[in-house]
């Protein structure tokens, strides 16, 4: 893979919260011998062509997401979950350049080279049919070719869409992200993938 250094060196330089610890979370991992993108607009780490980790700056907190987390042997509970929504991701999370400690780091990054190179993978549970919200059962009866591409997506992106159709109390709001992603899944995009 080659190497995307100049496009992560702008994304640090233009980090207007959590650059030192950026910066040192990023030394740590070119040290463990990752390859370095910026992809999903984050700067993401990898081995053999295999997302490893991203780091993640929030506004309460900087993380450090491995994308296997679930495998890693988390033997002092530091991981933590992306949400309720999340099966395979988990995260280290640092509220100063301080709490960032390289041998836990690199133990971690050590193990997930391993899986990767094993061809671990994480054996993903069961979710229930997504139920379709009113407002998209109706838009989409309504549009044929948008109900194909609908139902042309993976459940993961279908799943996604709906998740956040539904984060919306009103009708209203719910109704106008509908309208806003039509064009998306058209294109056979998942809500994440703009």
């Amino acid at each position: 893979m080659e190497q995307d250094t100049s496009k992560v060196d702008a994304f640090v330089d233009r980090a207007t919260s959590w650059q030192a610890e950026i910066r040192k979370l990023r030394t740590i991992l070119l040290g463990c011998g990752l390859d370095e993108a910026l992809k999903w607009g984050k700067p993401c780490y990898s081995v053999d062509g295999c997302n490893v980790a991203i780091i993640q700056p929030f506004k309460t907190c900087c993380a450090l997401m491995f994308f296997k987390g679930v495998l890693l042997d988390d033997s002092h509970g530091l991981l933590r979950s992306q949400g309720k929504n999340t099966q395979a991701a988990l995260r280290l999370e640092f509220s100063s350049e301080a709490a960032i400690e390289k041998t836990i780091i690199q133990s971690f990054v050590r193990q997930a080279i391993v899986l990767e190179r094993e061809g671990r993978r994480v054996s993903f549970a069961a979710k229930d049919e997504v139920e379709l919200p009113e407002e998209l059962t109706r838009v989409l009866g309504r549009d044929r070719k948008l109900a194909k591409a609908f139902r042309a997506l993976t459940p993961g992106r279908q799943r996604g869409y709906v998740l956040h159709f539904t984060g919306a109390k009103k009708t209203e709001t719910r109704s106008a992200r509908i309208e806003k992603c039509i064009p998306s899944i058209l294109a056979g995009k998942g809500f994440q993938d703009r």
